[in-house]
């Protein structure tokens, strides 16, 4: 049978009918840009998230984009971060006019490696945008002392994470600002794009809002320049009927994660943490790891092999889907190239780009699925 990466048609029939009344429930009222079902998901997704404030917006592109505006982010200002993420994470930075300083990421998390940060600080430096990055975070601790040191802010990208936890602490709510996606992949999706500012800072709480609405102080009377970031009512209303599900399918994810190590396990093709010299990677797989002190939400479950192109199509041909995340670091990006960096910059986020494949984790997926994909990959390794 085929095994697709996602399968949001059997999501979608477990709450057709409480979606459909939440729609109804919009269109009847005909207050369709933010208005109250906006403001109740955002009381609801902050305390899910452990923080005083969410401020509803259009994409977590957008998230991201109004949070540097919202801390006066200008052309030649530095912003570090890591250089193996989604485009946004770079993007929202290059249309301020400023600059991404890239941190590389460790080669176990792909998340961005705390110790390399004060390294890439100069006098421009304004601000560390950590991603935690397949529903991992990042350590936070490490991050925010330095952040606190140098007098910088701190943003978290939580587009992959929301509900995911360090040392019980949620995405989002460390940072002075905290950004999440509710794309449809996401594990909070909506029925298209979507995103919420996060903050626990009452001043930003105001400026976002303000931000997000071409800058009115009130209707028609703008105090500064903002732009159209606001979130529609009924994406508002279907993720209050998902989020109720969330913790649900979290745990799904994870015991989807670790079926899938018991598996790997059993048919001795993969290794469960990266440094051991005697493991030939083009022999088999080496799996996500876990950090201590984490909730990891498993955004995606994301392996990685020498032979991943190889084995890329050999999954296709089974009818099994994946997805590589990401092909191109950021730093090497045409886009970017006025920043100057060379091939070689980033090892170990070069190498991800090159090694690492998502497998399908979705909540639905069932135990002969998981199998499934476990038996062809260990048929592509012989």
């Amino acid at each position: 049978m085929p095994v697709p990466l996602l399968d949001l048609k059997e999501q979608y029939k477990s709450i057709r009918d409480e979606v459909l009344v939440a729609v109804e429930r919009v269109m009847e009222s005909q207050q369709l840009i933010l208005g109250p079902e906006v403001s109740a998901l955002e009381d609801e997704v902050a305390r899910y998230s452990q923080c005083e404030f969410g401020i509803g917006v259009s994409s977590c592109t957008d998230a991201l984009l109004v949070a540097l505006m919202a801390l006066d982010i200008k052309p030649g200002d530095e912003i570090i971060t890591t250089p193996y993420s989604f485009f946004a994470t770079a993007g929202s930075i290059a249309r301020l006019g400023a600059r991404a300083i890239f941190v590389d990421i460790d080669a176990a998390t792909f998340n961005i490696l705390p110790e390399k940060i004060e390294a890439a600080i100069t006098e421009r430096t304004r601000a560390v945008m950590p991603v935690h990055l397949f529903g991992q975070m990042a350590e936070m601790d490490e991050i925010m002392a330095i952040a606190r040191r140098h007098n910088l802010f701190v943003i978290e990208d939580a587009a992959q994470a929301i509900g995911a936890e360090y040392k019980g602490r949620r995405a989002g709510s460390i940072g002075d600002l905290g950004c999440l996606s509710f794309y449809p992949t996401k594990n909070l999706g909506a029925f298209g794009d979507a995103g919420m500012v996060m903050t626990n800072d009452p001043r930003l709480d105001e400026r976002v809002r303000r931000l997000r609405n071409h800058g009115y102080a009130e209707k028609y009377y703008n105090k500064e320049v903002g732009g159209n970031f606001r979130l529609d009512a009924i994406q508002a209303a279907v993720l209050r009927v998902k989020l109720k599900y969330l913790d649900d399918w979290t745990a799904a994810r994870q015991r989807n994660a670790e079926r899938y190590r018991t598996l790997f396990r059993e048919a001795r093709i993969a290794l469960e943490h990266v440094g051991d010299n005697d493991f030939d990677e083009r022999e088999g797989v080496i799996l996500p790891t876990e950090a201590p002190e984490r909730r990891h939400i498993y955004n995606q479950f994301v392996i990685s092999t020498r032979r991943r192109d190889q084995l890329q199509e050999f999954l296709k041909e089974r009818r099994i889907g994946t997805e590589i995340y990401y092909p191109v670091p950021l730093h090497l990006q045409e886009c970017f190239k006025d920043w100057n960096y060379q091939s070689g910059d980033y090892p170990q986020s070069e190498r991800a780009a090159l090694e690492t494949l998502a497998l399908p984790i979705y909540p639905e997926l069932t135990d002969e699925q998981q199998q499934q994909v476990v038996e062809a990959i260990k048929d592509f390794f012989g």
